[in-house]
This record gives structure tokens, C-alpha cells and sequence, in this order.
């Protein structure tokens, strides 16, 4: 057992919410709002050329085609979806700010994962803090608007995410500064998240107390040392181990 933390900041994709993601969906909504399309681009095309661009991205990062979230650097949304549609010089009616909520809105569904609201409930009865820390492309108010649009309960002080501070998992930078905002040493926080590779990794490269939530949809299946990382399927377990080591 180990000492509980001051505070705890989860993943958001696959750890607080199961978000199912089609791009098709997306450039389909975002083309609703076209004015000018002269070379009539379907959503089809725009996808397509939005998948050229992140080919680009990965030779950029040297890293292999497919593996676009393995960048650490952050693309935020409004700047992918400038260049995209400017590139095949569509002129829309909307800003590409925007463009962020209607794009991600009408690609992902969602649903909170089994049990977390009743966590987060917990926490804020045992005065443990909590907040975010998202590898995500959208902006920061609108991550927001969607976490407390599922999770309309939910008591988060912080939600960091790569949009806003360049940085993402697994690199420690976007882990620091959750800890300065925070006032809080990594030795007082854990961090809860899906991905060995980026959250898990991540954590334990900034010095915090990794969690593997695999309960998620499409949690991915990769060899790992379970010694280094406290690994739960739902997030009944996690209480019952947490009011087991608060004994």
C-alpha cells in the first residue's frame, strides 16, 4: 500500500469519458458551413487531406505514419483546421475557433465510464483534489464545456491540456506544470489515464504515482513492468484499494 494523495488528475479520452471518433463526421459538419468551394471538395477529400497533413506531422517528429499521437508537440485544432481548408481553398462561414466545437460535437460521441461519477463523488468526500491533464487539440474552455457537460458533478480544479501548453504525454513538461499550478510536490499527486505508452510512462518520468485504468473501450494491450504502476479495471476497485490503504 502507499500513502493517498493530496490530489489525483485523470486522463480525459477513454478515462473519464469513452469517446468514439469519426473524421468523416466531422469535415461533413464543418463543410455545412462552406461559402466557397471551387473545386467542390467532399468530406471525403477534406479527411483524406487531413490525414496528408499528419503524415506530415509524423515525418516532421520521425515518427512512423499512424503514430501521430506519439508527437509531443501539440497541433492545436483551430491551426490544423486553418490550414486544411485553406489549403483546399475553402472559405467557410464560421471561425476556426469555431470550427473546434462543431468539429469535434458532431465526430465523437461519449459517455462517462462506468463508475466515475460515483469516484469523483468519493474524492470530493475524502478531500482529495482533483483535475485533468489531456493530450488534446481542442481548446482548453471547450475541453471544459464537454467534461462538465458528462460530468456536470465533477469538482476539477485544473484541466491542463496539450492545446494550451504545448507539451504532450508522455513528456514530464505538461506533468510540471500541473504541479506548479497545483502548489503540489509529485510525490503528493497520482495520475489516472488509459495509455501505458503516454500516461503511465509519462507520470512516472515526472516522479507521480501512475494508475492504468483499463476498464476503457479500446485501452491498449502492450507489455508493461506492473511492479513500477497500480493497474484497476473499474473505478470501484480503485476506491476499495484507497479506503484500504486509508486504514
Amino acid at each position: 500500500m502507499i500513502k493517498l494523495p493530496k490530489m489525483i488528475f485523470f486522463d480525459y479520452g477513454q478515462t473519464l469519458v469513452n469517446e468514439n471518433f469519426d473524421p468523416l463526421k466531422g469535415n461533413a459538419a464543418l463543410l455545412s458551413y462552406a461559402i466557397e468551394n471551387k473545386h467542390g471538395y467532399t468530406a471525403e477529400d477534406a479527411t483524406q487531406k487531413a490525414k496528408e497533413i499528419n503524415d506530415i506531422i509524423c515525418s516532421i517528429g520521425n515518427i512512423d505514419s499512424g503514430k501521430r499521437a506519439c508527437f509531443e508537440i501539440e497541433t492545436p485544432s483551430s491551426m490544423f483546421n486553418r490550414y486544411l481548408f485553406e489549403s483546399l481553398d475553402i472559405k467557410l462561414s464560421i471561425s476556426y475557433e469555431e470550427c473546434e466545437r462543431i468539429f469535434w460535437f458532431a465526430s465523437s460521441d461519449g459517455k462517462p465510464t462506468d463508475g466515475i461519477a460515483d469516484f469523483l463523488k468519493y474524492l470530493k468526500e475524502s478531500g482529495i483534489r482533483t483535475g485533468v491533464i489531456s493530450n488534446i487539440a481542442y481548446s482548453e474552455n471547450l475541453v471544459t464545456e464537454r467534461i462538465n457537460s458528462f460530468l456536470p458533478n465533477n469538482d476539477f480544479e485544473l484541466i491542463i491540456t496539450s492545446s494550451s501548453y504545448m507539451f504532450r504525454k508522455p513528456n514530464k513538461a505538461i506533468f510540471g506544470i500541473a504541479l506548479i499550478k497545483a502548489g503540489l510536490s509529485p510525490c503528493d499527486v497520482w495520475y489516472i489515464g488509459d495509455r501505458y505508452e503516454f500516461d503511465a510512462a509519462g507520470a512516472l518520468n515526472a516522479g507521480i504515482f501512475p494508475i492504468l485504468y483499463t476498464g476503457a473501450a479500446d485501452t491498449e494491450r502492450i507489455n508493461y513492468d506492473c511492479s513500477e504502476i497500480l493497474t484497476v479495471k473499474n473505478w470501484n476497485d480503485l476506491k476499495e484499494y484507497m479506503r484500504r490503504s486509508n486504514i
